[in-house]
């Protein structure tokens, strides 16, 4: 009986090595360790496996010394059933068969943090240690209680063989032509330009290969949605179909990353607010199961996501009658119906009768558009038919640079060092006059440029600099712009516009030292700080908002 538990056990060991080496055969493994038969009541845990089962989680070793482990302990577990192990019918008769746990619904917030918590959790602390002795969390307990819902980045991205094939192989002619340049030196001219012609086109394809390996398909944050939605109807008793489509598109990680806050507040609100109960809809003479959809889709140069519901709809008449109580409508002017499904997209904006814990339409869809303006540099836009459902749609430029790798950037310097502006940011480059900078009461500066008032930003200020020039003509303004605002950032000089490599720090810089550094640009010939334009913005207006609040109180 032994040999048999132990060729059993091997057989599944061999089974999860084979995993381990090719990456292939998760679900499988899964099964045969049971850990599919599992009644689960998280709807993050449950999350998290299925996304380990369709190859979204990558295989590490920290999984495979999981797998064993699980292993290791069935055939213990064997062995003390067929009282193989000394003392494992006393051990055995001691165990207590424990009272069903309570049966509970995961609230939505759980089951969408179900990708952003850490999957690992800290070996050898068990949980009961934890309820056994109630203590007041300490400020490090409060930081890492933080951390732990703070939204994780995609750590890891699966790369097919023959992309990783066709980077080497750019590498070695990389490296072939290096060697002719530097064997033919400066004696053969022709031949030099040719190396440089084929050095800069072996240049090019490379970053293209580098830029398809930052893709992401957007099923790593669409597939947690599915539990996120089921939580939530079943929460306040609604029956909805969810449909997804379009998920094997692939988008940049850093888009792909910043998704996923605004596909939350969308869907809330969907379900939440969009769609009517069962009564509701029987009584609209529709079916009393609705439908909430998540779609994507490429057109062109952009990206597309689209929520959509066949709810209620929205209603411009009681919409414009809100916006013009609130004061954001003209009373004198006349509104499309495009411009006034818009005002829903108002900070604070609600025609909601009642604001539950969940949502209500249009409570927090400013902040969507604020994340999808300022990091994406989307749009929002909303079709709605009344009694027939509404879409949201958001449209995202894809030749917006990513936060890290090759970009296009200006080339600066300020008391006397050198900063990188990432050019993805930038309107223009404007040399300001002393008549148009005017010093308001608070001691902020503004600046006509052609006759647009943008508040200026002395860069030597903030980053606590002297600047070389003292006279503000002889200085020039860099324009850039974060959503819907502008700001006129203050250099000594542009020096150049190239591409950089961008690189983050491997110290967390930005929790050390509040300062908008994104992080370290390569040039070759010598390498600088990347200036962050959307952080010194938001930086800005804090300070703007403190002043307010100070002058207040």
């Amino acid at each position: 009986m032994q040999d048999s538990i132990i060729q059993c056990i091997e057989d599944i060991e061999r089974r999860i090595l084979e995993v381990d080496a090719t990456g292939q055969g998760v679900e499988a493994v899964v099964d045969a360790l049971g850990l599919s038969c599992m009644q689960l009541s998280s709807a993050g845990v449950i999350a998290l496996l299925d996304m380990l089962k369709d190859g979204i989680t990558p295989v590490n070793g920290d999984i495979v010394t999981a797998m064993l482990n699980i292993c290791e302990a069935q055939k213990k577990f064997f062995f003390a059933l067929g009282g193989l192990l000394e003392g494992s019918g006393d051990a055995l008769a001691k165990i207590k068969t424990a009272p069903p746990a309570p049966a509970f619904e995961e609230s939505e917030e759980e089951a969408a943090r179900a990708f952003e918590e850490p999957p690992a959790a800290k070996a050898g602390v068990p949980e009961a240690r934890a309820e056994e002795t109630e203590e007041k969390p300490s400020p490090e307990a409060d930081a890492k209680s933080n951390a732990k819902h703070a939204p994780q980045g995609i750590s890891s991205i699966r790369v097919p063989t023959d992309r990783l094939d066709r980077v080497i192989e750019l590498v070695g002619k990389l490296m072939v032509t290096y060697a002719v340049i530097a064997q033919g030196g400066a004696t053969n001219v022709t031949q030099m330009a040719s190396s440089l012609r084929e050095l800069d086109n072996v240049i090019s394809k490379l970053q293209q290969e580098v830029n398809a390996i930052r893709l992401v398909p957007l099923k790593q944050i669409f597939m947690p949605m599915h539990r996120l939605v089921k939580s939530l109807s079943q929460k306040i008793g609604k029956k909805l179909d969810f449909e997804v489509r379009g998920d094997d598109l692939a988008l940049d990680k850093t888009i792909v990353e910043s998704l996923n806050e605004p596909l939350v507040h969308l869907l809330r609100n969907a379900v939440d607010h969009g769609l009517e109960d069962p009564e509701g809809r029987k009584a609209a003479g529709k079916p009393e199961t609705g439908t909430v959809s998540l779609s994507a889709w490429r057109k062109g140069d952009n990206a597309f996501i689209q929520v959509g519901d066949d709810g209620r709809g929205l209603d411009p008449d009681r919409i414009l009658s809100k916006a013009l109580e609130k004061g954001l409508a003209d009373p004198d002017k006349e509104y499309s119906k495009d411009e006034i499904l818009q005002f829903v997209l108002q900070s604070g904006f609600s025609t909601a009768e009642k604001i539950t814990d969940v949502s209500g339409r249009g409570v927090g869809m400013d902040a969507v558009v604020n994340a999808i303006k300022v990091a994406l540099d989307g749009e929002v836009s909303i079709e709605s038919e009344l009694g027939k459902g509404a879409n949201f749609t958001i449209s995202i430029p894809l030749d917006r640079s990513a936060n890290e790798g090759i970009v296009d950037a200006l080339v600066c310097r300020v008391g006397g060092d050198t900063f990188i502006m990432p050019s993805r940011d930038v309107v223009e480059i404007y040399m300001p006059r002393r008549n148009d900078v005017v010093e308001l009461p608070d001691g902020r500066e503004t600046v006509d440029v052609r006759g647009e008032i943008h508040s200026l930003l002395r860069l030597a200020d903030l980053l606590e600099l002297t600047p070389e020039i003292e006279n503000i003509e002889m200085a020039q303004a860099i324009v850039v712009r974060v959503g819907d605002y502008k700001g006129a950032i203050l250099v000594d000089e542009v020096l150049r516009q190239q591409q950089v490599v961008i690189t983050g720090f491997t110290v967390p810089v930005e929790e050390i030292f509040n300062v908008p550094i994104l992080g370290y640009g390569m040039m070759g010939e010598s390498d600088a700080l990347v200036i962050d334009a959307e952080e010194m913005i938001r930086q800005f207006q804090e300070r703007i908002a403190e002043t307010a609040r100070t002058s207040l109180t």
